[in-house]
Protein backbone atom coordinates (compact mmCIF):
# COMPACT_ATOMS: atom_id res chain seq x y z
CA UNK A 1 0.00 0.00 0.00
CA UNK A 2 1.14 3.25 -0.40
CA UNK A 3 2.04 5.82 2.21
CA UNK A 4 1.07 9.53 1.03
CA UNK A 5 2.83 12.51 2.83
CA UNK A 6 0.14 14.29 5.09
CA UNK A 7 0.37 17.75 6.69
CA UNK A 8 -1.22 18.85 9.67
CA UNK A 9 -2.07 21.79 11.63
CA UNK A 10 -2.28 21.52 15.22
CA UNK A 11 -3.46 24.39 17.34
CA UNK A 12 -5.59 25.87 20.55
CA UNK A 13 -5.34 28.52 22.93
CA UNK A 14 -7.37 27.44 26.14
CA UNK A 15 -5.37 25.50 28.97
CA UNK A 16 -2.18 23.99 29.05
CA UNK A 17 -1.38 24.61 24.83
CA UNK A 18 1.69 22.57 25.16
CA UNK A 19 0.74 19.76 27.16
CA UNK A 20 -2.51 19.55 24.56
CA UNK A 21 -0.96 19.40 21.81
CA UNK A 22 1.39 17.10 23.20
CA UNK A 23 -1.58 14.57 23.68
CA UNK A 24 -2.47 15.21 20.03
CA UNK A 25 0.65 14.27 18.98
CA UNK A 26 0.66 11.40 20.76
CA UNK A 27 -3.04 10.42 20.12
CA UNK A 28 -2.51 10.92 16.23
CA UNK A 29 0.48 8.48 16.60
CA UNK A 30 -1.37 5.87 18.19
CA UNK A 31 -4.34 6.10 15.73
CA UNK A 32 -3.43 7.35 12.27
CA UNK A 33 0.31 7.27 11.70
CA UNK A 34 3.82 8.05 12.97
CA UNK A 35 4.80 11.46 12.76
CA UNK A 36 7.75 12.05 10.42
CA UNK A 37 8.50 15.63 10.76
CA UNK A 38 7.26 18.29 13.64
CA UNK A 39 7.99 21.98 13.44
CA UNK A 40 8.57 24.12 16.43
CA UNK A 41 6.03 25.56 18.54
CA UNK A 42 4.67 28.98 17.53
CA UNK A 43 2.90 31.59 19.28
CA UNK A 44 0.43 33.19 16.79
CA UNK A 45 -1.81 35.88 16.89
CA UNK A 46 -5.50 34.61 16.83
CA UNK A 47 -7.45 34.73 13.47
CA UNK A 48 -10.89 35.81 12.33
CA UNK A 49 -12.13 36.55 16.06
CA UNK A 50 -9.41 38.15 17.44
CA UNK A 51 -10.58 39.09 20.94
CA UNK A 52 -9.00 35.65 22.41
CA UNK A 53 -5.85 34.77 23.55
CA UNK A 54 -3.17 34.00 21.54
CA UNK A 55 -2.70 30.31 19.85
CA UNK A 56 0.11 27.73 20.17
CA UNK A 57 0.25 26.12 16.26
CA UNK A 58 2.57 23.60 15.19
CA UNK A 59 2.62 21.65 11.56
CA UNK A 60 3.25 17.69 11.86
CA UNK A 61 3.95 15.74 8.88
CA UNK A 62 2.84 11.78 8.68
CA UNK A 63 2.88 9.30 6.01
CA UNK A 64 -0.49 6.53 5.67
CA UNK A 65 -2.17 4.72 4.12
CA UNK A 66 -5.39 5.85 5.62
CA UNK A 67 -8.53 8.04 3.33
CA UNK A 68 -8.62 11.35 4.26
CA UNK A 69 -11.79 10.55 5.29
CA UNK A 70 -10.84 8.04 7.35
CA UNK A 71 -8.07 10.77 8.98
CA UNK A 72 -10.95 13.30 9.10
CA UNK A 73 -12.87 10.54 10.99
CA UNK A 74 -9.85 10.21 14.00
CA UNK A 75 -8.92 13.47 14.06
CA UNK A 76 -12.71 14.46 15.03
CA UNK A 77 -12.44 11.96 17.83
CA UNK A 78 -9.20 12.90 18.94
CA UNK A 79 -10.37 16.54 19.61
CA UNK A 80 -13.87 15.45 21.17
CA UNK A 81 -11.10 13.32 23.33
CA UNK A 82 -9.12 16.12 24.08
CA UNK A 83 -12.20 18.81 25.37
CA UNK A 84 -13.13 20.45 21.37
CA UNK A 85 -16.25 21.93 21.71
CA UNK A 86 -17.28 23.45 18.66
CA UNK A 87 -19.25 26.69 19.38
CA UNK A 88 -18.23 29.76 16.96
CA UNK A 89 -16.30 29.59 14.09
CA UNK A 90 -12.72 30.83 14.55
CA UNK A 91 -13.68 31.06 18.20
CA UNK A 92 -11.47 29.96 21.23
CA UNK A 93 -10.68 26.23 21.08
CA UNK A 94 -8.62 23.88 23.64
CA UNK A 95 -7.60 21.91 20.29
CA UNK A 96 -7.89 22.38 16.43
CA UNK A 97 -6.32 20.04 13.81
CA UNK A 98 -6.83 20.62 10.38
CA UNK A 99 -5.65 18.67 7.12
CA UNK A 100 -3.82 20.80 4.97
CA UNK A 101 -2.22 18.76 2.26
CA UNK A 102 -2.74 14.87 1.78
CA UNK A 103 -0.13 14.21 -0.80
CA UNK A 104 -1.50 15.97 -4.22
CA UNK A 105 -5.16 15.35 -4.02
CA UNK A 106 -7.33 17.53 -4.59
CA UNK A 107 -10.66 17.21 -2.93
CA UNK A 108 -13.79 19.21 -2.56
CA UNK A 109 -16.63 17.87 -0.10
CA UNK A 110 -18.85 19.49 1.84
CA UNK A 111 -17.18 18.73 4.99
CA UNK A 112 -13.12 18.43 3.68
CA UNK A 113 -11.68 20.16 1.15
CA UNK A 114 -7.77 19.46 0.39
CA UNK A 115 -5.98 21.13 0.24
CA UNK A 116 -7.13 23.20 2.89
CA UNK A 117 -8.99 26.26 1.30
CA UNK A 118 -6.89 29.02 3.34
CA UNK A 119 -3.74 27.71 3.48
CA UNK A 120 -2.55 30.38 1.59
CA UNK A 121 -3.79 32.93 3.20
CA UNK A 122 -2.77 32.32 7.28
CA UNK A 123 1.09 32.98 7.94
CA UNK A 124 0.33 30.81 11.58
CA UNK A 125 -0.29 28.21 8.87
CA UNK A 126 2.70 28.56 6.40
CA UNK A 127 5.47 29.60 8.70
CA UNK A 128 5.57 26.19 10.22
CA UNK A 129 4.76 24.50 7.01
CA UNK A 130 7.46 26.10 5.17
CA UNK A 131 9.46 25.30 8.32
CA UNK A 132 9.48 21.38 7.34
CA UNK A 133 8.40 21.43 3.92
CA UNK A 134 9.69 24.69 2.44
CA UNK A 135 9.57 23.07 -1.24
CA UNK A 136 6.60 20.77 -1.25
CA UNK A 137 4.40 22.25 -3.85
CA UNK A 138 0.74 23.49 -3.29
CA UNK A 139 -1.58 21.07 -5.28
CA UNK A 140 -3.74 23.26 -6.56
CA UNK A 141 -2.04 26.70 -6.82
CA UNK A 142 1.57 24.98 -8.36
CA UNK A 143 3.59 26.58 -5.47
CA UNK A 144 6.15 25.77 -2.80
CA UNK A 145 4.90 26.33 0.52
CA UNK A 146 8.05 28.94 0.78
CA UNK A 147 6.32 31.00 -2.44
CA UNK A 148 3.50 30.71 -0.67
CA UNK A 149 4.70 32.24 2.73
CA UNK A 150 6.49 34.79 0.41
CA UNK A 151 3.35 35.87 -1.40
CA UNK A 152 1.26 35.94 1.70
CA UNK A 153 -0.74 39.59 2.70
CA UNK A 154 -1.21 38.34 6.28
CA UNK A 155 0.94 40.10 8.51
CA UNK A 156 -0.34 38.56 11.58
CA UNK A 157 2.55 37.97 14.67
CA UNK A 158 3.87 34.37 14.36
CA UNK A 159 6.89 33.78 16.52
CA UNK A 160 8.79 30.70 17.92
CA UNK A 161 7.77 29.75 20.95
Amino acid sequence: MTQNPVFLLLGGNLGDRQAILQQARTLIEQRIAPIVKTSKLYETAPWGVTDQPAFLNQVVQLNTVWHPIDILERILKIEKELGRERRERWGARVIDIDILYYDQLIMQMTHLVIPHPRLHERRFTLVPLAEIAPDFVHSKYQKTNEELLQQCTDNSDVNVF
